[in-house]
């Protein structure tokens, strides 16, 4: 019997992928490896690496503490590497439905402390919506962000693409 053995990526410790084109252009193809956006982005830019019509994943450096975010619907994050920890506001209105995506809380939102979590590498967080959140990091991670592509994502896939 063959023993496999997973390797799971990392900031520090990732092997760049590739494709093997068997028809088309791979330029026709969106590939890119989230740790590599992660490493060469600042902390918390949110980059999108993945997009389905209005939904987007999007790879976050984690780095120190985050400012705070609110969003009008739910998103989910995922600890890829590393630990992060989300504490949570419950604001006292609704965030504005107009604006859909991440869109900054302000410096101090005013809100009800709801709690924290802390992410390990694979762990999984629901960021309500109509609450604030903020992630903290001790040393540089890669989080992932499925939410709706809005005035904070950031593409840029001429840099991030394989060509």
């Amino acid at each position: 019997m063959n023993a496999y053995h997973t390797n799971f990526a990392s900031l520090d410790n990732f092997e760049k992928g590739s494709i093997q084109m068997i028809q088309g252009k791979a330029s026709h193809y969106v590939f890119s490896n989230i740790f590599e956006v992660a490493k060469n982005a600042k902390p918390y830019d949110k980059t999108v690496v993945g997009i389905n019509q209005k939904y987007v994943i999007e790879s976050v450096r984690a780095e120190g503490t985050s400012v705070w975010y609110t969003c009008s619907h739910d998103e989910f994050l995922i600890s890829m590497d590393g630990e992060v920890r989300v504490e949570f506001l419950k604001l006292p209105q609704a965030v504005d439905a107009s604006i859909e995506g991440t869109q900054l809380a302000g410096e101090q939102p005013n809100g009800k402390p709801m709690g924290y979590v802390v992410l390990q590498q694979g762990h999984q967080t629901i960021l309500p919506a109509g609450t604030a959140y903020r992630i903290n990091s001790a040393k540089p991670a890669t989080v992932l962000l499925h939410t709706i592509k809005g005035p904070l994502s950031i593409e840029k896939w001429a840099d991030i693409c394989l060509k």
